[in-house]
C-alpha cells in the first residue's frame, strides 16, 4: 500500500514515521522545498524526532518527501495534516485545508481515501472539504472516492506519547468510508475509536481542547485570587491532585500557546453563531487566558520597582520562547506577546532558549525573525521564566543578584529575589 501525507510538520511527520514503520510506503507532501530536501537527506527539523529514524526510512525506501502534488494520483489514501489558524478577526482560516483539497482534487483517482486530520469546526469535512474535492476532481464522495475525518492527538515533548498507542478517533462520510478509514489506520494504530460521522469526530477534537482551555483558565484565575489571600496555588494543586477521584491537575502559566488550545475553541465559537448560539463559557475562558500576559507584566513591573527600577530602560532576559517545555515549537507562544508588550513599554528584551536558537519567520511575529538566543547570565535587571525547559530547571540561580520572576514554578535552586507569577 502507498499513502500520501500532506503537511510534514509536528503532526504529519510523526504520522508518516508510524505508517512507514508499519510497512506502508509513505509519500510525504509539503510546499516547503527546504523541508522536502532535508527529509530526503534523512535530516529532521523537529527536535524531538531523531534524524536517524528518518534516515532509516529513506534508506529502506519506505518514505520519500516531495512537493509535486501530481504524485497524489499514485496513492491509495491522502491524509491532510495542514494548519488551521485563526485570521486577523479571530475567525477560522481554512485556506490551507482548501488549497490542499484543490491540489488533491486535481490529481484524485477513483477509490482513493481522503482523510482530514487538521482541527476544525463540525461540518468542515462533509461541507467545505467535500465540495472542493468534488468540484476539482469531478468525482463524488462516498461513490467515487472515500472521505473521512480523524483528529490528530499529538503531544510533543511527552516521551510517553506514542502515535501508535494513542487511541485514534475516526469518522466516515458514509459507512463504506468508515470501513475504508478503519482499514487504513488499523495497519499502524493499535486502538481505533469509530464514531457515527465526521461531525462527531470533529466535535470530539474540539471538546478535548476546550476542556483544557477552560480548566487552564480556572487555575489561572485561582492563582490570582489565592495570591491575594497569601496562598500559593502550586501548593494547592499539589495537595489537590492526591485525591484519587473527581480531580485532575491543570497548571497556571503566562498565557496559552501552541497550535491547539489558543485556537481550537474559537472554531466552535464561530460555528455556534450559525445556529444562534453563544459559547459563553469558552469565550470567558479565552478572556481569562489572554489576560495572563498582562498579569505577568504587572509582576515584572513590581519586581523591578522593588529594585528602584522602571520597566523603561530595564534589561530583561526571557527564558523560553517555545510554548511548551522541552520542545522547539514556538507557535502561538505567549513569550512573543510578553516580549512585544515589554518592549512597547521601553524594556530591552533578550531571550534564551536551547530549543529555539534562532527565531524563524511566522505569521504574526515576523519582526522577531533572526533574533538569536543568548547565554543565561546575571547581567540583566530581571530574568523572566516563561518555559519550563529542563535546562532552566537545573541552573543554580542562588548567587544571582537580579530578581527572577517564575511563571512556571520550575526553578529548583532559587535566588534571594524570587517571585512566582
Amino acid at each position: 500500500m502507498k499513502i500520501g501525507i500532506i503537511g510534514l510538520g509536528y503532526v504529519g511527520l510523526p504520522l508518516s514515521i508510524v505508517f512507514a514503520n508499519a510497512g506502508i510506503e509513505v509519500l510525504g507532501f509539503d510546499v516547503d522545498s527546504n523541508k522536502v530536501d532535508r527529509l530526503n537527506k534523512g535530516e529532521s527539523y523537529i527536535k524531538h524526532i531523531a534524524s536517524s529514524s528518518i534516515l532509516e526510512l529513506i534508506d529502506n525506501e519506505s518514505f520519500k518527501a516531495t512537493s509535486d502534488f501530481h504524485e497524489i494520483s499514485n496513492v491509495e489514501a491522502a491524509i491532510i495534516c495542514v494548519p488551521t489558524p485563526l485570521n486577523g478577526h479571530r475567525e477560522p482560516d481554512l485556506s490551507y485545508v482548501l488549497d490542499t483539497a484543490r491540489r488533491i482534487g486535481q490529481n484524485l483517482s477513483k477509490e482513493t481515501l481522503v482523510v482530514l486530520e487538521s482541527t476544525t469546526y463540525p461540518g468542515t469535512t462533509e461541507g467545505e472539504l467535500r465540495e472542493m474535492l468534488e468540484t476539482t476532481s469531478g468525482l463524488k464522495a462516498g461513490k467515487d472516492f472515500y472521505l473521512a475525518y480523524s483528529p490528530e492527538r499529538e503531544d510533543p515533548g511527552n516521551p510517553d506519547s506514542k502515535v501508535k498507542k494513542i487511541p485514534k478517533v475516526i469518522g466516515g462520510y458514509t459507512d463504506k468510508c468508515l470501513a475504508k478509514v478503519t482499514e487504513l489506520y488499523s495497519k499502524a494504530i493499535e486502538t481505533l475509536v469509530p464514531v457515527p460521522d465526521c461531525k462527531t469526530a470533529e466535535a470530539t477534537k474540539l471538546t478535548e481542547n476546550i476542556f483544557r482551555s477552560v480548566n487552564i483558565a480556572l487555575v489561572n484565575e485561582l492563582k490570582i485570587v489565592y495570591e491575594k489571600m497569601g496562598i500559593d496555588v502550586w501548593e494547592v494543586i499539589e495537595a489537590a491532585k492526591t485525591k484519587p477521584f473527581g480531580y485532575m491537575p491543570f497548571y497556571p502559566g503566562p498565557g496559552l500557546g501552541g497550535h491547539c488550545i489558543p485556537i481550537d475553541p474559537f472554531y466552535l465559537t464561530w460555528k455556534a453563531r450559525e445556529y444562534g448560539m453563544h459559547t459563553r463559557f469558552i469565550e470567558l475562558a479565552g478572556e481569562v487566558n489572554t489576560s495572563m500576559p498582562d498579569y505577568v507584566v504587572q509582576k515584572v513591573s513590581e519586581a523591578l520597582n522593588d529594585e528602584g527600577k522602571p520597566l523603561r530602560g530595564s534589561k530583561i532576559l526571557i527564558l523560553g520562547i517555545a510554548y511548551k517545555s522541552n520542545v522547539d515549537d514556538d507557535r502561538e507562544s505567549p513569550s512573543y506577546v510578553l516580549m512585544e508588550d515589554l518592549e512597547s513599554k521601553g524594556s530591552d528584551v533578550s531571550y534564551s532558549d536551547p530549543y529555539v536558537p534562532e527565531i524563524k519567520p511566522s505569521r504574526e511575529y515576523t519582526k522577531y525573525a533572526g533574533r538569536r538566543s543568548v547565554e543565561v547570565t546575571d547581567h540583566y535587571d530581571l530574568i523572566l521564566v516563561l518555559t519550563a525547559h529542563d535546562e532552566f530547571k537545573n541552573i543554580d540561580f542562588s548567587k544571582y543578584k537580579c530578581p527572577i520572576v517564575d511563571t512556571r514554578n520550575c526553578i529548583k535552586v532559587k535566588p534571594i529575589k524570587y517571585v512566582k507569577a
